[in-house]
């Protein structure tokens, strides 16, 4: 029975093992709290768990050697030395981060051992990866070429569950979701190279109509440029990567990020009010309210400012963290409040638009995919990360994956057969295509 290693126990990493195990492999989950490990495998007689640190390197050794594939669900910062040690012992390993400059640096070491390094293989980046590009190749096999890309994803509330002034919740990192928002962006758009500064980011907007759901916001996500070569469309006029967000949100975050609340540096608060805060982080003695709106520009009695005060930031109750940065002491009020509560369900949502030129014509592809977390089972943020890599750990034991060297899933053998697996699993894009 092939045996796999899962390194991490984290919010996405149960349907992961599930699938797994009900695939009928041994699994192996190796995390700093073993409590955690221990609820993921349950008492299946196949499942394992293990208290295990990254600064156990010889242990690290001994759980690789004894494996047929490992499962990288750590920090992204530790991959590079897991996939140094699978190297060592000519495992394949599966992540679902980005790839770094260090890990594409082991791509001959990793053909010379025989074995695939599976990067980006979640849901941005991964499905969203496998998407396109089934529908480029595509695009290519019928004599077109791609003059305009676009992919838009969002992790939100379900409808339903878009309930508070933000219409947002967590599913993952909150901290993760406000330094996403201290980001720059860069995209082409007919032809043209656009660079936002991240004091613009939120002001780079426009919307998309999502059947079935309504109008969202959209604005950019980070660099988008890259994905020409790596997509290999050098003939698209517009390529823009972007996140969604149900309406509101942009006018209300580019009043949060350039408020000073993102500020990552560490102070001592000591023992404040959330108002006295703000009055620190806005250097003013004024009425926070009028401070913040004066400095963003936006009226005092602004959606927006009413929305923060919902929030608890102008309250005179006590901040948590005394120490940290202003980011920290926001967040935890994020989190407080943006919690989602027993029986709500999250969802996905990811939606491509490919424009092809035929030379008589051009037709427009939109793929859009929209899942829904589970009631009192797995959320849709799990699913949609830790599935496309459960898919691709089983295709890589079985034979069916047989690419070595660092990839991410851009190749057909390997998008093919996960986007198969995955739309078993219930995961698939709907399409509809249109003359433009």
């Amino acid at each position: 029975m092939k045996k796999v290693l899962v390194l991490g126990a984290g919010l996405v990493s149960k349907p992961m093992v599930d699938y797994l195990l009900n695939k009928g492999f041994k699994v192996l989950v190796a995390s700093r709290t073993l409590s955690k490990a221990e609820k993921l495998v349950g008492d299946h007689p196949n499942g394992e768990a293990k208290r295990w640190v990254v600064e156990e390197k010889e242990e690290l050794k001994n759980m690789v050697k004894d494996s047929d594939i490992v499962v990288s669900l750590l920090p992204y910062t530790y991959h590079v030395d897991v996939a140094n040690v699978c190297l060592e012992y000519r495992k394949p390993m599966v992540t679902t981060s980005y790839v770094s400059d260090k890990m594409k640096a082991l791509d001959q070491r990793a053909k010379d051992a025989g074995v695939i390094l599976l990067n980006e293989i979640g849901l941005d980046p991964g499905i969203d990866h496998m998407s396109a590009m089934e529908t480029i190749h595509r695009v290519e096999k019928e004599g077109g070429k791609v003059v305009s890309f676009r992919s838009l994803c969002g992790a939100l509330p379900a409808p339903e569950a878009s309930d508070n002034p933000f219409r947002y919740k967590f599913s993952w990192s909150p901290r993760g979701v406000a330094l996403a928002a201290r980001n720059s962006a860069r995209y082409l758009k007919e032809g043209k190279v656009v660079e936002v500064e991240s004091k613009d980011l939120f002001k780079d907007v426009f919307t998309t109509e999502v059947e079935g759901i309504g109008m969202l916001e959209v604005y950019p996500n980070r660099d988008s440029m890259p994905y020409i070569e790596l997509y290999g469309i050098k003939d698209a006029e517009t390529m823009f990567r972007g996140t969604l967000r149900y309406p509101g949100w942009c006018e209300l975050w580019y009043v949060i990020s350039n408020s000073g609340l993102l500020d990552v540096e560490e102070k001592e608060w000591g023992s404040i009010t959330y108002r006295e805060f703000m009055n620190k982080i806005l250097g003013t003695e004024k009425e926070p309210e009028e401070a913040l709106a004066e400095k963003t520009g936006v009226s005092v009695d602004s959606e927006p400012i009413k929305k923060l005060e919902w929030l608890g930031i102008f309250s005179n109750e006590p901040i948590k963290t005394t120490k940290g940065g202003a980011i920290d002491v926001f967040v935890d009020l994020l989190l407080e409040k943006l919690s989602y509560r027993e029986g709500e369900r999250d969802m996905v949502i990811l939606k491509d638009e490919v424009i092809a030129d035929y030379g008589n014509r051009k037709v427009k592809y939109t793929s859009t995919l929209i899942d829904f977390g589970e009631i009192g089972k797995d959320t849709s943020i799990a699913r949609t990360v830790s599935l496309p890599a459960a898919c691709a750990v089983k295709l890589i034991l079985e034979g069916e994956i047989k690419e070595t060297g660092v990839h991410i899933p851009t190749h057909p053998d390997i998008y093919e057969p996960v986007l198969k697996e995955l739309a078993e699993l219930g995961i698939r894009s709907e399409e509809k295509v249109e003359e433009v």
